[in-house]
């Protein structure tokens, strides 16, 4: 092992600096991450809205590199759906050891620990007992890069503990659920000099980095608008008693009313515009439909004295959230998991000279393009397609392939001692928009600000997801 990471602060020392995160609760403390509700998706109990006391941040984390290491030893702390399906991608990169893995439900850690054995590695460590035994494994020494893949609940309590412990921590979309445990999360990456990181692997997505090298090389001309989304037909899922562990997220549609999940779309657009590395996102308004398919669904097929039926659904079918930027442009989010529709994240960006939309990819540009008919932009692909897509045209791994080129990426970052693609300043701004249309939707759409997380290192241009390749 030849990581030389200086050891960060105690966790005395940062728990002392962090203690009582400033940041408006906007209403909703009382719908956070609860952390022994890692698994079993029962409802958080509600808890005091954090007193508003001065923070003590560290130096930037923006342009970080990691310490560079022989071998990356990782461990996973949630073995659902995601998590189960990821390791399989961590055990494909030769560098890489998966040495612990936790899971409150045994038997799902046990097939992963056999999944890492069948790859030829050592067995790794398990951590089943209870809902906080991730606080043990946290603990461990061999640990370099821990990937969070728990319900939403617990994911700003996981990263906090991991960075406390000297962790990097990659958490699965969103990162945490309320403003101040953003604020916590980023003075936590800048004092514990620890990357915090959303694992975003859509802004991995062929298409998503085409057209972000489009974008830089100037084919859209100067930017001015995009559109991202996560509109996806969950409502089957929701209400399976075996696709989640629990109800957690379907009861988060009783708790909240605007946008669940905005990452997804919010992400590969703020990279477009470079969010945060030359412009910033600086307010919010949202406006939100009736919260009718849930109930309508329960109605078609719960039986009666089902649980469900106790629940009030108030989170609206369709939330339309419309993003201003520094630089005046204007990002369009959507959220819809409640209704029929075919999936579509719209992936859309447009420009003095022409536009993309996804879903299904077409693009029109000056000059290649007239005559108003879309354009081939699989033409694009030779000349703009990101190296990483080069190097693995038939990647493994779900989601068409971006699963695997995100780990491979990060991995490859921490390998070679690189800055990460993104950090905690992504993290909070791309997680923003879950309390902020909420509130906005509470105001009749009113706006609501957008914090700098970067606290004014946005101005300052520098790499994300177009990324060079590593000599």
């Amino acid at each position: 092992m030849d990581d030389q990471t200086p050891r960060p602060p105690s966790r005395r020392t940062v728990l002392r600096t962090t203690a009582g995160a400033a940041g408006a609760g906007l209403g909703i403390a009382a719908v956070g991450g609860q952390t022994a509700r890692a698994a079993t998706g029962s409802a958080p109990a509600a808890r005091p809205e954090a007193p508003a006391v001065p923070r003590r941040r560290g130096a930037t984390m923006a342009g970080v590199p990691f310490q560079r290491r022989s071998t990356v030893r990782v461990a996973l702390v949630g073995l659902g759906n995601r998590g189960g399906s990821m390791i399989r991608l961590y055990l494909a990169l030769p560098w890489v050891r998966v040495t612990a893995v936790c899971d409150p439900v045994r038997e799902k850690a046990e097939r992963a620990a056999a999944a890492v054995v069948a790859a030829g590695q050592p067995a790794p460590a398990l951590y089943t007992h209870g809902e906080d035994d991730y606080e043990n494994l946290l603990a461990r020494t061999d640990i370099d890069f821990v990937h969070v893949a728990t319900p939403w609940d617990s994911h700003f309590a996981i990263a906090r503990s991991a960075m406390l412990n000297g962790k990097h921590v990659g958490v699965e979309c969103p990162v945490a659920m309320e403003l101040a445990e953003l604020w916590e999360l980023v003075d936590l990456s800048e004092q514990t000099r620890r990357h915090c990181m959303q694992l975003e692997n859509c802004c991995y997505g062929r298409n998503e980095m085409r057209v972000l090298r489009m974008a830089h090389a100037g084919k859209f001309g100067e930017l001015l608008h995009g559109a991202g989304a996560y509109n996806h037909d969950l409502r089957a899922l929701m209400f399976s008693p075996t696709y989640y562990e629990g109800p957690w997220r379907r009861l988060w549609h009783t708790r909240l009313r605007g946008d669940l999940y905005p990452n997804h779309g919010f992400g590969p657009v703020a990279n477009y515009m470079d969010v945060n590395r030359g412009d910033r996102a600086v307010s919010i308004s949202s406006f939100g439909t009736p919260a009718l398919g849930l109930a309508e669904y329960r109605a078609a097929h719960m039986p009666p004295g089902d649980p469900s039926w106790k629940e009030t659904y108030v989170e609206s079918d369709r939330t339309v959230s419309m993003v201003r930027t520094a630089k005046g442009r204007l990002i369009r989010l959507e959220h819809d998991v409640s209704t029929p529709h075919p999936y579509s994240r719209i992936n859309s960006l447009g420009g003095t000279r022409g536009v993309f939309e996804d879903y299904p990819a077409r693009i029109y540009l000056e000059p290649d393009h007239k005559d108003d008919v879309w354009g081939d932009f699989s033409a694009y692909a030779a000349e703009f397609d990101h190296w990483l897509w080069k190097e693995h045209a038939n990647p493994p791994g779900g989601h068409g392939g971006m699963d695997y080129i995100m780990v491979h990426r990060l991995m490859q970052c921490l390998q070679l001692g690189l800055p990460p693609d993104f950090d905690v300043y992504d993290a909070a701004t791309w997680t923003a928009p879950v309390p902020l249309s909420h509130a906005s939707i509470k105001a009749n759409g009113a706006p609501q600000e957008i914090p700098d997380f970067t606290r004014g290192e946005w101005r300052r241009a520098r790499p994300g997801v177009d990324s060079a390749k590593p000599a």
